[in-house]
């Protein structure tokens, strides 16, 4: 059973995570503070339940996913505003043009990615749905193992794995799309 006290010293390390999190899911910088001021404040009040020694951040995140849907739910979605330019580490940003694009040994897939601008990649990944976008980012630019994301979700790990693979794939059958439009790559 932890202890309240030690909530902020334990907690707070993970708030420039959650809320970036946060910003990818909501859309908008107002709406994502909001999501984690409610998360914070849930997970205060629930500190005694955290298990210490467990996984802190993805418990935090468990309440950060699920106070998104619930409101998600809610408000039936307001409209969208593409406005995620604040947003860093994206694992796609960073494959595309960042250190690892430099190294030697790139893939053809990689010397394609690297010319695809920001703004597509971001409109690729907002235009996922919602169940695979969350999927997608908490895997692929948050780190989190299947399990976590089953647990972050509260969905089956098959479903992790199955909202992954067509997330991914509708992912990559937009950059194709932005890729024909743009004449890097051919009619298959």
């Amino acid at each position: 059973m932890a202890d309240q006290a030690t909530f902020a010293d334990q907690a707070m390390e993970f708030m420039p995570s959650l809320y970036t999190a946060a910003l990818r899911m909501t859309r908008n910088p107002a709406d994502a503070e909001d999501l984690v001021q409610e998360t914070y404040l849930k997970a205060y009040r629930a500190f005694h339940t955290y298990q210490q020694g467990t996984n802190l951040k993805a418990w935090l995140y468990r309440i950060l996913t699920n106070t998104f849907i619930n409101a998600y739910r809610a408000k039936k979605r307001r409209p969208e505003l593409s406005d995620i330019e604040d947003v860093e580490d994206l694992y796609l940003y960073h494959r595309l043009g960042g250190l690892e694009a430099a190294a030697a040994g790139r893939s053809a897939e990689e010397e394609v990615l690297e010319r695809f601008t920001d703004d597509e990649v971001k409109q690729a990944i907002e235009a996922l749905p919602e169940n695979f976008r969350m999927a997608v980012l908490l895997a692929d630019v948050e780190g989190f193992s299947y399990k976590e994301i089953a647990e972050i979700m509260d969905i089956p790990i098959g479903t992790v794995m199955s909202r992954l693979h067509r997330g991914r794939r509708a992912l990559q059958k937009r950059l194709f799309e932005f890729g024909m439009q743009r004449g890097l790559v051919g009619e298959r």
